[in-house]
């Protein structure tokens, strides 16, 4: 499923006509982003957990010339799935 997708299955689970649909998507969409950017997790209950993971700078190599390169810190952004999500799938 793709974000269009989704916009769809929205409008015609709750009712709401196809923009309403893509003003609530992107509306959860930005709220999930500006919380995560600012190191803030999102719990949601019976879903799941996001949240922010910091990586450590590294030393790497460059496969094609093998010459060492420095890996810069990071934050990566992660999901975890809640128990509802987990049995909902298995």
């Amino acid at each position: 499923m793709n974000k269009n997708e989704l916009i769809g299955a929205v409008a015609e689970s709750s009712g709401l006509s196809r923009s309403d649909a893509t003003k609530a998507v992107e509306s959860v969409f930005e709220a999930i982003t500006g919380t995560l950017s600012r190191g803030d997790e999102v719990r949601l209950v019976g879903f799941g957990t996001f949240s922010v993971s910091k990586r450590k700078a590294s030393i790497g190599r460059n496969p094609r010339t093998r010459e060492p390169m420095k890996i810069p810190a990071s934050s990566q952004p992660k999901f975890k799935a809640g128990k509802g999500l987990k049995d909902a799938v298995n």
